[in-house]
């Protein structure tokens, strides 16, 4: 019988790919060892029931070669996509039109109806800063007048 010398990492990634591609039936122990046994023995080019460096570099390659050939239809698919007029280059309107819209949520009025909280039709120093100073009392949680690297994070998860 002979001896497999497989590293970790190797196998996870090997895998992981498995799984993504069976993903999401359910696979079972037999299924995913035989993917396994079939992906290895595709690796194992010179078939001595282990992998050198230089086949795991080999696929490797074909990995990246695969990756960057899938990047490059998207790109392509993008490019024909955003080239409305088909010449074969993006104007600059082109380009622009996969910018994100940018507007906001309220108009002035809204704002400050929001924030006047005493409905004088202007916002004073207190009010425009009353919501920011409740959302940084609200981050420290351990009320000492300091939000920690820990508070922030911790209020920004709990948005």
């Amino acid at each position: 019988m002979k001896s497999l010398t497989i590293p970790a990492a190797v196998l996870v990634a090997i895998a992981s790919a498995a799984v993504a591609q069976n993903a999401p039936k359910p696979v079972s122990r037999a299924d995913y060892v035989k993917n396994l046994d079939s992906n290895f023995a595709r690796i194992d080019s010179n078939h001595d029931g282990s992998l050198s460096a230089a086949e795991l570099g080999t696929e490797q390659q074909r990995e990246l070669g695969l990756a960057k050939n899938a990047l490059q239809q998207q790109a392509q698919a993008r490019f024909k996509q955003l080239d409305t007029n088909k010449d074969g280059q993006l104007s600059p309107a082109e380009f622009a039109a996969i910018a994100p819209t940018i507007r906001t949520s309220q108009t002035p009025q809204q704002a400050l109806q929001a924030l006047d909280s005493n409905h004088d039709g202007k916002l004073s120093a207190e009010e425009f800063r009353a919501p920011q100073v409740a959302k940084f009392n609200k981050a420290d949680a351990n009320h000492d007048g300091t939000v920690t690297p820990a508070e922030a994070q911790a209020a920004a998860g709990k948005k």
